[in-house]
């Protein structure tokens, strides 16, 4: 696809634009309701939708189903950053009516750091085609390891702090309280961040991490740095509502694992498979519709085995404590 510095810039701007109407409307701190996450998250996937849709209308047929393939790999993947999300949150004990603006600004900062990885990757992959080998075996190997992962039934049951947010907190300083929607404050002569600007600072820099695997996934599906970013760009934009709406919801996915580990997967032997075409080796490429389709139907079959598995499981905790529930109040009553 061809973009024009004009279009790139319109497109920035009106990113922009939809992030400060999205800041204007949350900008006094307050608990996020059901209602209000769940209408935000249809609106962005609707704008998501609509630009799909504008990209087919303007005779960018393959465009389009680069970025719906693009868009909703990374919306899947962004889904699994949230239980860390929930952790970090724990972590620093962020009250509720500020967790909404930790979001928004972390998630700008991950959007920012996201850009500069797909510049990197997009210059790399324009001199460098050797090195979809090694996207691809990296998916393949990280696909391998979330399988290990759930296998293995580990659960993070807490977050440690990465490197570069220790040598900030040691630089700044960092106050002992929340000062509302204060990042810094002035302490005994010396500017200091709050907990807020850590904490924003902690989603920003750990979704980084999580890039590491997203960015080379939606290389994987397109080369065009014009569709990486914006299917990035929806795809993150909306993850701030997506924690309120579903954050109750993730624990039910215990199969996500392994449906994330199957579109790495393939998504990596795509890879492999474009890189053997490119130098000259005669075989079979995965066409969009295809890798569309497979995408689709690995989040359909992992979200109702997600669910049908903690239904079941629901179930035989509740037949389990059926019986000794009744007899502590047999008991109960005895004894008065």
């Amino acid at each position: 696809m061809d973009v024009s510095m004009t279009l790139w810039v319109l497109t920035v701007l009106g990113l922009c634009a939809l992030i400060a109407v999205d800041f204007f409307i949350g900008r006094k701190p307050h608990d996020v309701s059901i209602k209000e996450a769940g209408t935000w998250t249809i609106v962005w996937i609707v704008l998501a939708v609509l630009f799909g849709i504008g990209l087919l209308i303007a005779g960018e047929s393959q465009a389009s189903g680069e970025f719906f393939a693009g868009f909703i790999t990374e919306k899947s993947l962004s889904v699994d950053n949230l239980f860390v999300f929930i952790l970090i949150m724990a972590k620093f004990s962020v009250p509720s009516h500020l967790q909404q603006r930790v979001l928004l600004f972390g998630v700008l900062i991950a959007l920012v750091l996201r850009a500069i990885f797909i510049a990197a990757g997009a210059a790399v992959i324009a001199n460098f085609s050797w090195v979809f080998y090694i996207f691809g075996a990296f998916l393949i190997y990280t696909a391998w390891k979330l399988i290990q992962e759930a296998r293995a039934d580990e659960e993070e049951d807490d977050w440690e702090e990465n490197r570069l947010l220790k040598s900030i907190e040691k630089k700044f300083g960092v106050s002992d309280r929340y000062e509302g929607t204060k990042l810094f404050i002035q302490k005994n002569g010396k500017r200091i961040m709050t907990p807020l600007m850590v904490v924003m600072l902690a989603i920003g820099t750990t979704d980084v991490l999580f890039a590491m695997d997203s960015i080379p996934a939606i290389f994987g599906l397109t080369q065009d740095p014009y569709i990486v970013f914006t299917a990035n760009a929806f795809a993150l934009m909306g993850l701030r509502q997506l924690y309120f709406l579903i954050g109750g919801l993730l624990k039910k996915l215990v199969h996500l694992s392994y449906g994330l580990s199957v579109i790495l997967g393939f998504i990596g032997v795509k890879l492999v498979l474009h890189a053997l075409h490119e130098n000259g080796v005669h075989v079979p490429e995965i066409s969009i519709p295809v890798s569309l389709g497979v995408i689709c139907g690995v989040l359909v079959i992992t979200t109702i085995t997600s669910l049908m598995a903690s239904k079941k499981q629901q179930e035989r905790e509740a037949a389990e404590a059926g019986p000794s529930g009744s007899d502590d109040s047999q008991k109960d009553s005895v004894e008065a």
